[in-house]
């Protein structure tokens, strides 16, 4: 039996990656078409009623006539979209979660969700270490000045010079796939490492207070959910000893960006590097653009070719999983069955 797939790719998990990881998954039987999503060259943004995805519900709709499987990273998933595509059966999302798909309205639908967890965690611990490395031995704002034909030999003053990982005590917030490996990361430079997620068991971890007043170094791996949004605030920050260095290579919701420039400018503490941001792209005028100290970089620590092709291939195993009749491995709805698969149309 022939399984209709579409490939609604972009230009960082490509449809050729989606497409390869098909083919090498599936064992024939595939009919694939492709849509070509227009991120990260447009940013994504709220759709619907869904959250981060590409705004093209218009041509998603067109895309998915009598599809069945639907293989993607910034589709947006909606109730519009949902209600238009009867055909649909299972929505793939090659991100670490699926906040491009209406959940509630995929489980009323009968349409399995699932995603890939852990595709990215390897590119955004190396971005998180570069990003603490940089804040940290000011590398930005030298590089900048020796570029533009200045040598500042101030930069070596005692007052100037930052902290080394050596010694230090690393707080991780968040102890996923990401956090385990910068804490091994760190470790490997001879550093304490500290852990605080009510979510894991993890022997020794600490309280949030207990771990911000300990660490030099603080970086942040937690989902953004209602109880974590906001967890870092200026009560949070002037918890953390003066002249030490936050990173957040998470979600923007996660801390204050007010607080934090103040903690900049005040010199409480001695730099942060960031990837995301309470809005995005940042706002011309933000207080961001002119913080001293801060490391910015556009939202791609998960950005590494190795991480567009784990992606296709976990999502394509679960296509693998569903052609087989076998239930998905990463699925976000797990109340609807694919057990009983039909070739088109949900009853």
């Amino acid at each position: 039996m022939t399984i209709r797939v579409l490939a609604a790719g972009d230009h960082f998990v490509r449809n050729d990656l989606l497409a390869g990881a098909l083919r090498r998954e599936v064992a024939g039987g595939l009919a694939i078409s492709e849509l070509t999503l227009p991120w990260p060259v447009v940013p994504f943004g709220p759709v619907g009623e869904v959250d981060e995805a590409s705004d093209v519900e218009d041509e998603l709709i067109a895309a998915l006539r009598g599809v069945e499987v639907c293989v993607t990273q910034m589709a947006p998933l909606t109730r519009r979209v949902l209600d238009a595509c009867p055909d649909l059966r299972l929505f793939c999302v090659s991100r670490g979660g699926p906040v491009n798909a209406n959940l509630e309205a995929a489980t009323e639908a009968g349409v399995a969700v699932t995603f890939a967890p852990g595709r990215n965690a390897v590119a955004t611990a190396e971005h998180t270490m570069a990003l603490l490395l940089a804040a940290t031995r000011r590398i930005p704002q030298t590089h900048g000045d020796l570029a533009g034909g200045v040598w500042r030999g101030d930069y070596y003053t005692y007052d100037r010079v930052g902290p080394e990982l050596e010694g230090s005590t690393v707080g991780l917030v968040g102890y996923g796939a990401i956090g385990r490996r910068v804490a091994r990361m760190v470790e490997g430079f001879g550093a304490e490492v500290l852990v605080y997620d009510p979510y894991v068991d993890v022997p020794g971890q600490v309280e949030l207070d207990e771990l911000l007043r300990r660490s030099r170094f603080v970086s942040l791996h937690a989902r953004a959910t209602p109880e974590t949004t906001g967890m870092i605030g200026a009560e949070q920050l002037a918890l953390m000893p003066r002249g030490s260095v936050l990173v957040n290579c998470a979600r923007g919701a996660l801390l204050d960006y007010d607080a934090l420039c103040d903690a900049l400018e005040s010199g409480h503490l001695f730099g942060a590097g960031v990837d995301v941001f309470p809005e995005e792209p940042i706002p011309a005028g933000s207080r961001l653009l002119a913080a001293p100290n801060l490391v910015m970089t556009p939202h791609l620590a998960g950005a590494s070719k190795e991480t567009a092709m784990k992606a296709a291939s976990i999502v394509a195993a679960d296509v693998a999983r569903y052609a087989r009749g076998e239930p998905p491995a990463h699925c976000a709805n797990p109340a609807v069955t694919l057990s009983a698969r039909r070739p088109s149309g949900r009853a």
